[in-house]
C-alpha cells in the first residue's frame, strides 16, 4: 500500500469537509458556489488530476478502502472540471474493488451537469414545492433495479432522509434564479 498516497488523499478529503462544515456553520454554503469552497475543490481536483495521469485510479488495493473513498470525494466535488470527471468515471467501472456506488453517484452528477436525467436518482435538489427531490430521473420505473445493481438502497427511502437533512438547510429563496445559477456555472466550466 501506498502510504504517503493514502495519507495526501484522506487530507484532501478533510479540508474539503472542514471547510464545507464551517461554511456550513456561519450559513454562507448555501448562497451560490461559495469561492472558498470552489478553491478546495479546484485545488484538490488538480492535484488528483495529477495522481491519476501519473499512476492511475488510486482505488483501494493501492490506498486502502478509506483514501479510495476520499480521491472519489475529491472526484465528486470537482465539478469545475468536466474533463476530469468524466475521464475517471471509466476509471471506477473498471477498476478492482471500487464499490458500484461511487461510479452511480459520479455518473448521476456528470448527467445533472450535462443537462441529462439521471439513472440512479442520486442527485436531489429543491422542486418547485419547496421540498428535496431527485433530480428528474431518465427511467423512474427502473431506477430501484439500477440502485440495487449498484449496492444502493431503494429511491423512497433515500428521499425520505435526504428531506429529514434538509430540514437543517435554508430553502433557497428564489429557486428559479438558483436554477439559472446553476446553468450559468454549468456553461462558464465547460458541461454543456
Amino acid at each position: 500500500m501506498d502510504r504517503a498516497l493514502a495519507d495526501e488523499l484522506l487530507a484532501m478529503a478533510s479540508e474539503d469537509l472542514r471547510v464545507r462544515e464551517k461554511l456550513e456553520r456561519n450559513g454562507s454554503l448555501y448562497e451560490g458556489y461559495h469561492p472558498k469552497m470552489r478553491a478546495v475543490h479546484e485545488r484538490n481536483a488538480d492535484r488528483l488530476a495529477e495522481i491519476i495521469a501519473e499512476c492511475g485510479w488510486p482505488g483501494p488495493e493501492r490506498v486502502g478502502a478509506e483514501a479510495a473513498q476520499a480521491a472519489w470525494l475529491v472526484v465528486q466535488h470537482a465539478i469545475s472540471r468536466p474533463a476530469l470527471m468524466r475521464g475517471v468515471l471509466p476509471l471506477l467501472n473498471e477498476a478492482s474493488g471500487v464499490p458500484r456506488w461511487q461510479a452511480a453517484h459520479l455518473e448521476d452528477r456528470i448527467r445533472v451537469f450535462e443537462g441529462r436525467k439521471q439513472r440512479f436518482g442520486t442527485a436531489f435538489d429543491w422542486d418547485e414545492f419547496g421540498e428535496m427531490s431527485p433530480r428528474p430521473i431518465e427511467e423512474p420505473g427502473e431506477v430501484d433495479r439500477y440502485r440495487g445493481e449498484a449496492g444502493l438502497p431503494p429511491l423512497a427511502q433515500v428521499i425520505a432522509e435526504h428531506r429529514r437533512q434538509a430540514e437543517r438547510e435554508p430553502k433557497p429563496a428564489d429557486p428559479e434564479a438558483k436554477r439559472a445559477e446553476a446553468e450559468a456555472f454549468a456553461r462558464e466550466v465547460g458541461w454543456r
